[in-house]
């Protein structure tokens, strides 16, 4: 760890924005903004239940996980050629540019798509090409993560995988999103255990809405690397040591954790116990197109309402290389960039 200045309230935002930072939990349809969804639907033909990108946007008022979910799969309904999901990975690959994002860990939903009809290498080798060009175009790192959807059942998912084999080598891991409550990990256990013995890195959803019980499952029954949102695990004293001790990453969601009332206030997360716990607690986006902010948001929003300081960004940060699947020898070299931007700071 650099010597890290104490740095003015003032001055903080700037810190925060030119720091560089891994986003690894943003879902790639969740970056799909309203403008870019009408763009898309004149494109294709693809008729709307929205007048207009304003009236698209003021229906973006979410009471919980479902009520977002309805509305996040009718937005990707225009999705339907391969261009299409370039464009819209492109699109995020341009902001989280524009916020220091170094490298990006990106959540793809196939079953979202293969079920309108729109073949796995359509979306697959969209969303790629997007994944390559962004690193020599953008200086922004990309692989992708197969999120298998929760609420559809374990058959489905062993499918999709059998689907998305002869792209193997244009993914790096599984997931588990969707609606959270009433799909407790251990409904894919097997699935898991053979994206295990194919060499395929592991994460899961668990302890958003849901209880600390099911980040246990995740870890120990699907055996995951990472946990995306986590913070229910708070509640569980033993849970939260297992976290610390084993170096388990959570992929933290403020903004997303707000705008779905899994906290009343920002200055009410939870954040800041999780680093102080010693736990490998990271700042992500989600879906930032409907939460209200990509990476740099996040991180302005939730230090403002929490009073968050220096020393905790750059843990954040450093976190965020820690717990990406990028080799060591990249994980160094992220690491000494934001040791850099920290030691030059003024």
């Amino acid at each position: 760890m650099p010597t890290i200045r104490p740095v003015a309230a003032e001055r903080l935002p700037e810190l925060l924005r030119r720091m560089p930072k891994a986003e690894l939990h943003i879902h790639i349809e969740g970056s799909l903004e309203p403008e870019l969804i009408f763009a898309l639907a004149q494109r294709n033909g693809v008729a709307l239940p929205y007048a207009s990108v304003e009236d698209l946007r003021k229906a973006y008022a979410f009471t919980n996980l479902q009520s977002f979910l309805d509305i996040y799969y009718a937005g990707a309904s225009v999705l339907l050629k391969e261009q299409d999901f370039y464009d819209m990975a492109w699109a995020y690959f341009e902001r989280a540019a524009a916020d220091n994002v170094a490298h990006a860990e990106i959540f793809f939903d196939p079953q979202t798509h293969t079920a309108r009809g729109v073949a796995m290498e359509t979306v697959i080798n969209g969303l790629h090409r997007a994944c390559v060009e962004a690193g020599p175009k953008l200086g922004v790192s990309a692989a992708l993560i197969l999120c298998f959807l929760r609420h559809l059942s374990e058959e489905d998912a062993f499918a999709t995988l059998e689907q998305a084999l002869p792209f193997r080598d244009q993914f790096i891991g599984v997931g588990l999103d969707s609606s959270e409550l009433g799909h407790p990990p251990e409904k894919f256990a097997r699935v898991f255990a053979r994206c295990r013995e194919l060499g395929l890195h592991r994460v899961a959803h668990a302890g958003e809405e849901g209880p600390p019980a099911y980040v246990w499952s995740a870890l120990d029954v699907l055996k995951v690397e990472r946990i995306d949102h986590g913070v229910q695990s708070a509640k569980d004293p033993a849970l939260m040591q297992r976290l610390a001790q084993d170096r388990i990453p959570l992929t933290v969601c403020p903004l997303s954790n707000l705008k779905l009332c899994v906290v009343p206030s920002l200055a009410q997360h939870n954040l800041g116990a999780l680093l102080d716990a010693g736990l490998v607690a990271t700042v992500n986006s989600d879906d930032p197109a409907y939460f209200g902010g990509y990476m740099n948001e996040n991180f302005l929003q939730t230090f403002a309402a929490t009073g968050l300081a220096a020393r905790q960004a750059w843990q954040l940060a450093a976190n965020s290389f820690e717990a990406s699947f990028l080799d060591a020898a990249a994980k160094r070299a992220h690491q000494d960039r934001l040791n850099e931007v920290f030691e030059t700071f003024v």
